[in-house]
């Protein structure tokens, strides 16, 4: 007598259908991300959720702008990806075939700048970055971390979450522009991602410490480094010194590395003032596009 499936109570059908309905939506929703560009094809690749990675190549391919079914086949079969192949199948020489047909198809654009926003605590850096983050023509660069992740934190969408032996690896494959230490745990801008975004005409918006952008400078020489100012070297103390949660000697290292920072302004191609956070977003958004436009 063949052995029968055993019989699933009625909770756990339940459970498995609700876990499904999750699942479609959240492929759904990153098609539709992919579709409107405010998703690349290879931030998907590297999402960690099994519903993403569970889907087909095929399915995920065909929400690239200007791929359809016909092109999907064709770049599968060529590159030798089967049709039931999942995301999470993928092997590292086929990500690199796909990744190179991928620009194929965006021959002719004009790659975007590379954006290195920079200055001193306080001064609105992540404010700017905010304003900017939803723009058409900017992607806001996602490091790599080895600490793990916080509640709500997503893999490949706040941040690429490695092991230390993968950050290891990649600092010896010259895989970061910049990377640093901090509290323990430590921080990298991949160049992939910044590449594949580039490469499909957006500008990439990298907000760092200033030895983060010295280290940009050395490896991507091209790149945009833009100093942000505040209006007054007394306002920024202001800012600084309000915080209620500091102790003395924390507002006085604070203030300290303020005047290191402010020192750093001249290494920079351009600095702006924050008088206005919607005005320094779009005089950023003016010099890339002139950067661009020079190359």
């Amino acid at each position: 007598m063949q052995n029968q499936p055993p019989r699933l109570s009625d909770e756990t059908r339940r459970a498995a259908g609700a876990k499904g309905v999750i699942a479609r939506q959240e492929r759904a929703a990153i098609k539709k991300e992919i579709e409107s560009a405010k998703c690349s094809f290879f931030d998907a690749i590297n999402d960690g959720r099994e519903s993403i990675q569970r889907m087909r190549v095929a399915e995920l391919l065909q929400a690239v702008p200007g791929i359809g079914a016909r092109r999907c086949f064709l770049i599968m079969g060529k590159i030798g990806i089967s049709p039931s192949r999942r995301i999470q199948g993928l092997g590292p020489k086929q990500l690199a075939a796909l990744r190179k047909e991928l620009l194929v198809i965006k021959q002719g654009v004009t790659p975007g700048a590379l954006i290195v926003m920079s200055g001193p605590g306080g001064v609105g850096k992540s404010t700017i970055t905010s304003v900017l983050r939803d723009h058409p023509s900017v992607w806001v660069s996602i490091s790599a971390t080895t600490r793990t992740p916080r509640h709500g934190e997503r893999d490949g969408h706040d941040y690429f979450f490695i092991t230390d032996e993968r950050f290891d690896a990649m600092i010896g494959n010259n895989e970061f522009l910049e990377w640093a230490e901090f509290a323990g745990n430590r921080y990298g801008t991949p160049k992939e991602p910044v590449d594949d975004w580039r490469n499909l005409g957006r500008h990439v918006l990298l907000e760092i410490e200033i030895a983060g952008a010295r280290q940009v400078r050395r490896a991507e020489p091209d790149a945009l480094l833009v100093f942000i100012a505040p209006p007054s070297w007394e306002e920024l103390v202001a800012r600084l010194t309000n915080r209620g949660t500091d102790s003395p000697e924390r507002r006085a290292a604070r203030l300290a590395l303020a005047q290191e920072e402010m020192a750093a302004a001249g290494e920079f191609d351009h600095t702006l003032v924050n008088t206005q956070v919607e005005a320094v977003a779009q005089s950023l958004l003016s010099l890339a596009t002139s950067h661009q436009s020079k190359k």
